[in-house]
């Protein structure tokens, strides 16, 4: 769980995202800081349980940072108005599949999971993945937990066919994709009520089986 107070920053946050406030709330921002990275560990410790790979991680290897990078943005606020953590076998910054966590007031909290926009290349193996195996992926995301906590895989989608494949394709609906996510929305008392991290690791272990489905095809 987190406390109330790491949500009450995030809001006061987005409507004084300046430094001049940040830096005379930076001791509230510590304590949000250190309330997330708890939250971060426990969700580390639950998946270690059942992936041996998350044994070594820290919420270091996981938390996204809060500052903004504004050089190509035209949004020049300085500061994300959320809490961000990546799990995956290579850390936030891994390329192929994993899992996210996304935590801002106002019911916009959610975990969720995938692979979003993939290089070419990554994206050309994952079709060739679900083109070759699409009974088990089929059977994948028409699992009834899987359906109950995240309804079906999202993606922006191509107008054309991706090359190589045809419209008769049976599964040219997620061949056309450009990306495979989905994700599980949270209340904010759920955020900030006892056990969330449970719940939170729930999630993932419904996921888990895409996640590795999708990450099969990088080898």
């Amino acid at each position: 769980m987190l406390k109330p107070g790491t949500l009450t920053f995030l809001e006061k946050l987005s409507k004084n995202n300046n430094k001049a406030w940040f830096d005379k709330h930076r001791e509230d921002y510590t304590a949000t800081k250190e309330d997330f990275e708890e939250l971060v560990s426990k969700i580390l410790t639950a998946l270690a349980a059942t992936d041996p790979v998350f044994k070594e991680q820290t919420y270091k290897d996981c938390i996204m940072r809060i500052f903004r990078d504004v050089r190509f943005s035209k949004d020049k606020t300085p500061y994300k108005t959320n809490l961000g953590a990546g799990f995956s076998k290579g850390g936030r910054k891994f390329m192929g599949a994993g899992y996210y966590l996304h935590v801002e007031p106002g019911g916009k909290s959610f975990a969720g999971g995938g692979v979003w926009m993939p290089e070419a290349p990554l994206l050309k193996a994952v079709r060739q993945e679900i083109d070759y195996n699409f009974k088990e992926f089929t059977k994948i995301i028409e699992d009834k937990k899987f359906k109950k906590f995240f309804g079906a895989v999202s993606g922006e989608q191509l107008v054309k066919l991706p090359q190589g494949y045809t419209a008769d394709n049976p599964a040219i609906a997620y061949l056309k994709m450009k990306s495979f996510t989905v994700t599980h929305n949270f209340a904010d008392t759920e955020v900030t009520a006892k056990g969330f991290e449970k719940k939170v690791a729930e999630v993932y272990a419904t996921m888990a089986p895409l996640i590795e489905f999708l990450n099969r095809s990088l080898s």
